[in-house]
């Protein structure tokens, strides 16, 4: 039997699921949902990959993933290898935690995107562990990250913001998020569209515009040539590769902006920066950190904080688009 298809580029956006072998209970115990969330993390900045919902059950997991490189399959052999060592280490155990190749549907960027990391967002409510009022009190999720004070770098609120109405990223913002999580759980016309057929099962989630653009980019594959810049190389030649990488889309984003890089202006937060920075970060797994020192944006949660400004203001999102449009990305 053919394996799925597996279509990876950069900006591709997934839903990932896999279950523990024999539907086994493999995160019942605290300890192994945290060690897996502790991997997650490692792979997220191993990769570059932008994770903008996750939720660990008791047998299974689901993530909502953006990649900025084409290495779902590498990542996810990581992710899934290295949690498998660590858990057989702890409990003396040898084989596979896991039923066997994850799952991963590709999901369309915008409202079908949204409307996973939400479906992910109420899994425990589906699953009657915790009530549509007390979401939040699910802490092996990643809605408590992003209303906590501690949110990891690699967790994205952009796509969940944007989609349930342009919330600010503040306390009054994910209250009305959670609020609305609850409406999606009890109306009973809204929940028609959080179905499991629709979220999990399939191939793609999108538009019938955006399933045929798929499958024509499935059949090109043009997308896996963009592997062999990485083929080979250690982790440190990687680090300074990808680094490369961002270093040349800044200067094509500035000459498509008509942006001078030695005059930005001394404002930390000041538009040319923050527009290129935000380019940056939609196409290209780039660091907070670069962006901090490259543009001399100040400290790296200053650099993470103006752009997520900036995407959640319409206006200066289409100014992001409209410069990623002049350099065809």
């Amino acid at each position: 039997m053919a394996r799925a298809l597996r279509l990876e580029y950069a900006g591709a956006c997934y839903h990932v699921i896999n279950r523990g072998n024999y539907r086994r209970d493999l995160f019942a115990e605290d300890g192994a949902a945290g060690s897996f969330e502790a991997a997650l993390g490692q792979a997220c900045e191993r990769f570059g990959w932008r994770v903008h919902a996750y939720v660990i059950m008791r047998n299974h997991f689901h993530l909502a993933v953006e990649l900025t490189e084409p290495n779902l399959s590498d990542g996810m052999k990581w992710l899934q290898g290295t949690f498998a060592t660590r858990f057989n280490r702890f409990h003396g155990e040898a084989g596979r935690p896991f039923q066997g190749r994850y799952k991963a549907l590709v999901v369309e960027p915008g409202s079908a995107f949204g409307q996973v990391c939400h479906y992910i967002h109420l899994n425990p409510v589906r699953a009657g562990v915790v009530a549509a009022s007390a979401v939040l009190d699910f802490q092996r999720s990643s809605l408590p990250k992003f209303v906590g004070k501690q949110r990891p770098a690699w967790l994205d609120p952009v796509t969940v913001l944007m989609e349930s109405g342009a919330l600010p990223d503040d306390r009054h913002g994910w209250q009305r998020y959670v609020r609305y999580l609850e409406f999606l759980a009890t109306d009973e016309l809204a929940g028609r569209e959080l179905v499991a057929a629709k979220m999990s099962r399939g191939w793609c989630i999108g538009s019938a515009g955006f399933r045929r653009d798929v499958r024509e980019d499935a059949r090109r594959r043009g997308a896996d040539l963009e592997r062999a810049r990485f083929e080979g190389l250690e982790p440190a030649a990687v680090a300074d590769e990808r680094q490369a990488i961002w270093e040349e889309r800044l200067k094509a984003l500035a000459r498509a902006g008509r942006i001078d890089l030695e005059r930005l202006g001394a404002a930390r937060s000041s538009p040319e920066k923050v527009l290129l920075a935000a380019a940056l970060k939609l196409t290209t797994s780039v660091s907070n950190g670069w962006l901090a020192q490259r543009l001399e944006m100040g400290q790296p949660a200053s650099a993470s904080q103006f752009v997520r400004r900036l995407m959640l203001d319409p206006k200066g999102r289409r100014g992001v688009e409209k410069l990623l449009r002049a350099t065809g990305g």
